[in-house]
């Protein structure tokens, strides 16, 4: 008696890759090893698939940067509603939070010729949030520009510290201040005990700070135009 095929892949059939699924695992491995680890035979080899494989996927070196570029953008708050300080707000700190999870993304953001949709799209709702919001075009271009400035700015600054939680912020301010003879240093051994080593603190607390006095005058920069 014929028996009747099973339509389920056999256990031992691997389904087939797809691009998202190979850029994935690229940022993947680049959060672990860095992106100058990651290459086609490495990613092959997280994947479980021979190297040459991946170029059914991914035209190059390049096409791959695109795409893990385009992966952090689409994971940053897209700015939207009446309130454009406040939408402005939510979409840097967005941004920041991607970037620390993403290290090696800093510096890449905006270094890409061929931009893929989820960046382009980024882009047009922060323009597009911004002249909503009554800015002319040249003052979008210089919001647009100042707020991307410090946020990855910021990034870069908070990734190259030689510390990250509040522990270690606290261990190397006193190694760094014991090294100081008594008065010569003054500014920097006020800094350190009156800010630094007071219970709370947190380096990351500075960026909200500071993006919110760009915000307040980007605000006021825009109320004093005609």
């Amino acid at each position: 008696m014929p028996t009747s095929e099973s339509s389920e892949p056999s256990a031992g059939r691997r389904a087939p890759l797809s691009r998202g699924q190979v850029l994935r695992a690229a940022v993947g491995l680049a959060d672990t090893v860095g992106i100058e680890s990651v290459s086609m035979r490495r990613l092959g080899e997280a994947l479980g698939v021979e190297a040459m494989s991946l170029y059914n996927h991914i035209a190059g070196k390049s096409d791959l940067l695109d795409g893990m570029i385009d992966i952090v953008f689409s994971e940053i708050d897209l700015p939207s509603g009446a309130n454009w300080k406040a939408a402005m707000r939510q979409r840097a700190i967005s941004a920041r939070q991607a970037l620390t999870r993403h290290r090696w993304a800093i510096g890449l953001m905006e270094s890409r010729a061929a931009p893929g949709p989820a960046t382009l799209r980024h882009h047009d709702a922060m323009l597009g949030c911004l002249r909503a919001g009554g800015f002319s075009l040249a003052m979008t271009a210089h919001a647009a520009s100042l707020l991307d400035s410090y946020v990855y700015g910021f990034a870069l600054q908070e990734a190259s510290l030689p510390f990250t939680t509040a522990e270690e912020t606290a261990l190397v301010t006193r190694q760094i201040v014991s090294t100081m003879r008594a008065g010569e240093y003054p500014h920097l051994a006020e800094m350190a005990a009156g800010h630094i080593l007071q219970p709370g603190y947190s380096y990351r607390g500075e960026f909200e700070i500071g993006l919110d006095l760009i915000l307040d005058s980007l605000g006021r920069l825009l109320r004093s135009t005609p």
